[in-house]
């Protein structure tokens, strides 16, 4: 079941991401990576510039999120996460395919690290397209509020 969540269920968001987000430790630069990968305050930042949080629920028990940002022409995913011991059972594509039915007007946009092969995998799978180095960076500092370092570390999928 996918449902919105609010600033309410933020603690059941951050468990999810930040559960997930163990993946990124040693893959991305150490100097990006912490504990925890997200905190209360950057989560609240990110639902007050308009970030909407869908999860996945199963036995009542939130298992996965992903995120949209609408930015005029075109549609972010953000904090896309599967608790670890639910990766690769499909939650991601439910609510990847979730997001695709109530976002079908714009262009869609994911940022994700560039040693994060799996989640680039991932969104080719479902026919995102790779932009290049200059595209991403471009994109990067146009739609994210980001960190260089994290800049240079990353990549931008479109759709």
């Amino acid at each position: 079941m996918i449902i919105e969540y609010t600033k309410n269920d933020i603690s059941k968001i951050l468990y999810v991401i930040n559960d997930a987000a163990i993946k990124y430790k040693g893959i991305i630069p150490d100097d990006c990576w912490h504990n925890p990968y997200m905190s209360t305050k950057e989560l609240l930042n990110e639902f007050s510039s308009g970030v909407r949080m869908f999860g996945f629920k199963e036995n009542e028990k939130l298992i996965g999120v992903m995120g949209i940002q609408q930015l005029n022409n075109v549609t972010l995913i953000r904090h896309a996460y599967t608790l670890t011991r639910y990766q690769g059972k499909g939650i991601g594509k439910s609510l990847l395919q979730y997001l695709f039915k109530i976002n079908k007007d714009t262009c869609l946009l994911v940022g994700t690290w560039r040693d994060a092969t799996w989640a680039i995998h991932f969104y080719e799978k479902y026919g995102f397209t790779l932009h290049n180095e200059k595209q991403t960076i471009n994109l990067l500092k146009r739609y994210w509020k980001i960190p260089s370092k994290q800049i240079m570390n990353s990549v931008v999928l479109e759709k």
